[in-house]
């Protein structure tokens, strides 16, 4: 069985293993205080040309996205999200559970646009009646979307822009942010993006490290104290070095754009596989999610050799299904699904 469902079912990069099996009886501090982590954060600056940035290491996603929107919102305050956004679909009512609402605006392509944003809030603000409802206090964004697509430069400068009239922070879920900036059409540099955000995250998780996200705070309003919020979260990791150790490598010789780079590109040539047999595609995904619309018998013919992911139902009885690669997608596997794509049913 080869496995498509997800982009974090396999360990480690082999680099990663070796550097910790390295270190492994060293003593260090813990939570986060080592040469390990202090390391990993000059470098993950230096790659996002944010010398004055805040850098921690947590992790997981969920509990990234729960302290940042802590620290961010204040208790009368929600995060305005994409209906698909990840904190609206797939954390089990983590952000409410902390006491915040989950402001979601409609979306196309899993985006929400500048003038959404806009919209809404100044119709809260003119309601007469906003003491009563919910403030919106920041946005919420992620790259890639839930189905794959991303921001180009000058939807993400526009939604700066948005969140600078109402003093909003912008906040990006970057957990498989490597995979969208490898996107073909992806017009934005990682320090253009980090340019635009108050606050974003680098994901470990899904590509390439065993576990980890790395928060990157750009904006001074919400340095002071972040640390405070990490632990009241959970999130203070004991033994903080297997954080740093990770992204030290993944940082060093470029390593995480080249992994991400190649997920892309296996996914892509199952993109082409699936198209060039007339299958249609939900969403417009040019990253290492690719939503393939197959009919019952198509997904049944897949079914004793791989697993994908069921997305949801499409028109005319058929499946909405997610092929997913990652980091670590070898190219036999990907051989074996192009040469059965050729093969399947119509």
């Amino acid at each position: 069985m080869i496995n498509f469902e997800c982009d974090y079912t396999e360990g480690a990069h082999p680099r990663i293993l070796e550097a910790l099996i390295k270190t492994n009886f060293e003593q260090t501090s813990g939570y986060g205080k080592d040469a390990y982590c202090e390391a990993a954060r000059e470098k993950i600056k230096a790659v996002c040309e944010t010398p004055d940035a805040d850098v921690h290491f947590l992790v997981g996603g969920t509990q990234t996205n729960t302290t940042v929107l802590s620290a961010l919102l204040r208790p009368y305050q929600g995060a305005i999200s994409a209906t698909e956004g990840h904190i609206a679909t797939h954390e089990t009512g983590a952000i409410e559970a902390t006491g915040h609402k989950v402001l979601t605006l409609p979306c196309e392509n899993g985006k929400i646009t500048a003038d959404e944003i806009e919209a809404y809030c100044a119709a809260h603000y003119a309601s007469g009646t906003s003491e009563h409802t919910v403030q919106p206090g920041a946005v919420y964004l992620t790259f890639p979307t839930e189905c794959g697509t991303i921001y180009t430069k000058a939807e993400l400068a526009a939604i700066r822009r948005a969140c600078d009239a109402y003093d909003l922070p912008l906040f990006l879920d970057g957990a498989r942010l490597g995979y969208g900036l490898a996107d073909p059409n992806c017009d934005l540099t990682l320090p253009e993006l980090a340019s635009l955000c108050d606050i974003f995250y680098i994901g470990g998780t899904k590509c390439g490290a065993f576990f980890g996200e790395a928060v990157v705070i750009r904006n001074a309003k919400y340095k002071k104290d972040f640390r405070y919020f990490i632990k009241r979260h959970g999130g203070m990791f004991a033994k903080g070095r297997l954080l740093g150790i990770q992204f030290g490598v993944l940082f060093e010789d470029g390593l995480y754009f080249d992994i991400c780079r190649h997920a892309v590109e296996q996914a892509l040539r199952i993109r082409k596989a699936f198209a060039s047999r007339g299958v249609e595609f939900f969403g417009q995904s040019m990253t290492n999610q690719q939503f393939p619309i197959l009919t019952e018998a198509q997904v049944n013919y897949f079914a004793a050799d791989y697993l994908p992911e069921y997305w949801g139902p499409a028109a005319d009885g058929k499946k909405i299904m997610r092929f997913c690669t990652s980091w670590a997608t070898k190219d036999e596997a990907v051989d074996k699904l192009v040469a059965d794509i050729a093969k399947m049913p119509v």
